[in-house]
């Protein structure tokens, strides 16, 4: 069988989001590689042991609030609506990266009150 990747691009080009955000974990587990920006890891890997000095905001679920959540997430990031929505329809996402550590405490409380869980790494 040969690989065809024009097939392949057609094929997720009419993809809807969520089938596409299926794929992505599907891939996730299959290969037990993370669909994640590589930026986190290179700021931690130049670190010499000191304290952390930047954050990144991850929801980890928008709660039973999606709702609110969303909302949340549009006034945070400044996405537009669907955007929004798919970030927290995608759970885990990273919805702000690089912040200073009063900034992700800010931005977590935030989060939490609108009913999400959120973890900063």
């Amino acid at each position: 069988m040969a690989f065809d990747k024009d097939n392949i691009i057609e094929q997720i080009k009419d993809a809807s989001i969520t089938d596409l955000n299926d794929l992505v974990k599907a891939i996730e587990d299959e290969f037990g590689v993370s669909a994640a920006a590589p930026v986190a890891a290179a700021g931690a890997a130049g670190g010499d042991g000191a304290a952390k000095d930047s954050f990144d905001v991850e929801l980890t679920s928008g709660g039973s609030a999606k709702i609110k959540a969303i909302k949340a997430v549009r006034e945070i990031t400044g996405a537009g609506l669907k955007e929004a929505k798919d970030m927290v329809d995608g759970a885990p996402t990273v919805i702000k990266e690089g912040a200073s550590e009063e900034e992700a405490n800010k931005l977590k409380e935030q989060l939490e009150a609108a009913g999400a869980t959120v973890t900063l790494k």
